[in-house]
């Protein structure tokens, strides 16, 4: 008689299971590692025999070719020219091995080494390693300049050292830091919704349809909480579009989602929601509530006349459900530097 199948809820198999699971991450661990630090190394031979170490503007097309084909014979795919010329791009842009960190995968580096600015790369690689960010997430943010746009969100350049240094500040005042965590623009490109006629709860529903994306848009320590959260009043129950929780900042975040320009009625609902907020649910371990207004445009008007001016709570942000290119991002943090330091009679036209 054939002995029954162990169910699946057995003991014995789920510790099994689990083991087999753990290794098989330990192993493709193992793996990237040996294979980012083996890249490294031949990208390192490569350019010594090119020219003792010197870079140079390009490299005999024949050699590598030549190289190209006997380790391809010999070992397999993933040595054609163009991943050789990568391996040398990895030494030269990461020339000391000690620097190179192998939580990341061989396709985070190669997207990696395509970023001329020092400054964003080891943030970008930081970034990736601090949020578990896989190669797709790591490419969007680029693509989307998310370094760039954090930038931008701070007063001046100066502010980016405590972005940079953000995983250190997890213990100081959110008056310090809460701007670090938010941005201008917010971009929803992963909706695929359209831009016209687009109503607040079908914004509202693809934003939890797409959580996951939502969260990494949102930036580091985010967790979500609730949808249309009700705070209860003696005049009556309200409801906030989305409420989330952020681990380093120790705070809630509220959100309100507006398919318009940035009124001052926005501006009051939001103040009014995070001080029901503050008595109502804020716990007495939690730092003070922040509240972000998600609008279609910003109002510079209503920014400098309202408590947002000062307001160490209240932000408002524009949100964009289309993609734009580059080159409208680039004009856009253009747009904003001048603006920054006209403010501070520091531009020259």
């Amino acid at each position: 008689m054939t002995k029954p199948l162990i169910p699946q809820s057995n003991v014995l198999l789920d510790s099994i299971r689990d083991v087999l699971n753990h290794s098989h991450k330990h192993v493709a661990q193992a793996v990237n590692s040996t294979m980012v630090q083996t890249y490294w190394r031949i990208g390192h031979l490569i350019v010594e025999d090119e020219q003792q170490g010197q870079s140079r503007a390009e490299y005999g097309k024949g050699t590598l070719k030549a190289l190209s084909l006997s380790l391809t014979k010999e070992f397999g795919k993933g040595f054609d020219v163009r991943n050789l010329r990568n391996m040398r791009s990895f030494y030269q842009t990461f020339p000391i091995r000690n620097a190179v960190r192998t939580e990341l995968s061989w396709t985070h580096y190669r997207i990696l080494i395509r970023i001329e600015n020092n400054k964003a790369r080891q943030w970008y690689m930081q970034e990736s390693i601090e949020q578990s960010w896989s190669a797709r997430a790591l490419e969007r943010q680029i693509g989307t300049l998310y370094y760039e746009r954090l930038l931008a969100s701070q007063a001046d350049n100066k502010a980016i050292k405590p972005v940079l240094n953000e995983a250190k500040q997890h213990t100081d005042a959110l008056a310090v830091s809460a701007k670090n965590y938010l941005r201008d623009p917010y971009i929803f490109d992963f909706l695929g919704l359209p831009t016209d006629s687009l109503q607040e709860n079908e914004l509202e529903q693809g934003l939890i349809d797409n959580l996951k994306k939502f969260l990494l848009e949102l930036g580091k320590g985010f967790a979500f909480v609730e949808r249309q959260q009700r705070i209860t009043t003696d005049d009556g129950d309200y409801y906030i579009d989305l409420v989330f929780y952020n681990f380093h900042l120790k705070c809630f975040l509220l959100i309100d989602l507006k398919m318009h320009k940035l009124t001052h009625q926005d501006v009051g609902q939001m103040d009014m929601y995070v001080r029901m907020y503050e008595e109502k649910k804020r716990r007495s371990d939690d730092n003070p509530t922040i509240g972000l207004i998600l609008c279609t445009e910003n109002n510079k008007t209503v920014a400098k006349y309202s408590v947002l001016n000062e307001s160490e709570q209240l932000f408002a942000s524009k949100y964009i459900t289309e993609l734009p290119t580059e080159e409208e991002l680039r004009q856009q943090l253009e747009k904003d530097r001048r603006l920054i330091l006209e403010q501070q009679g520091k531009y020259e036209y």
